[in-house]
């Protein structure tokens, strides 16, 4: 796993279909070292606070690999590196062999895995086309929000290095596969809950569907 491209980005205010939206989904290349912070890039902000940013989701990586999946999806679409609103954009991230507490080098930064990328409507904004939110939940790439254990600076080029897992095995990818099943397995979930470094707020979603098996 390799750092192909960074970006960041401000949110901004667009108009899209008579409303007036702030996102911080648009995001633009930065060349040499970029500083992680505890809760972000520098020189990179969420629009609301309430389901993007903060400490479990810092900074966001999708695989360049992904993209010729997309680009067969979307052939009107001309998709560059930032295209889902990635901070990093990786050339080979894939989602069912990251696990949730897989804990990496980068640079002078020390990133952890956390989650997989839910997303909101802003997606569609992006893309004009509200469909692509469906899509993006079919495609099983949902990409990776990693947690800041240590701020450095990273640049392109650099790779991750596995330094640190936890001991219960959670991919990424079964994760974000709780969100699209009609039925989900008690024991199963059960035993994703035992992952110690399993993001608050899907902690707090996944111990109250437990609660009602």
């Amino acid at each position: 796993m390799k750092i192909v491209s960074i970006q960041v980005g401000l949110p901004k205010a667009i108009e899209f279909r008579g409303r007036t939206i702030t996102t911080g989904i648009f995001k633009n290349p930065v060349n040499g070292p970029v500083l992680v912070e505890a809760t972000n890039l520098r020189g990179d902000k969420q629009a609301d606070l309430t389901v993007h940013g903060g400490i479990d989701k810092a900074v966001y990586g999708y695989s360049l690999d992904a993209y010729s999946w997309w680009q067969q999806e979307r052939p009107q679409d001309e998709l560059q590196p930032g295209a889902f609103g990635e901070n990093l954009t990786i050339d080979s991230l894939h989602e069912d062999q990251i696990f949730v507490g897989d804990t990496f080098e980068v640079g002078t930064a020390v990133l952890q895995a956390v989650q997989p990328r839910l997303p909101c409507y802003k997606l569609g904004i992006k893309f004009n086309d509200k469909s692509v939110v469906r899509t993006f939940m079919e495609s099983g790439r949902p990409g990776v929000y990693f947690r800041v254990l240590k701020v450095g600076t990273i640049e392109a080029g650099d790779e991750f290095k596995l330094t640190d897992s936890d001991q219960v095995k959670v991919s990424i990818l079964k994760l974000f596969s709780l969100y699209s099943r009609t039925e989900v397995d008690r024991k199963e979930l059960a035993n994703i809950l035992q992952n110690q470094a399993l993001a608050t707020d899907m902690r707090e979603q996944l111990t109250k569907l437990l609660d009602k098996l």
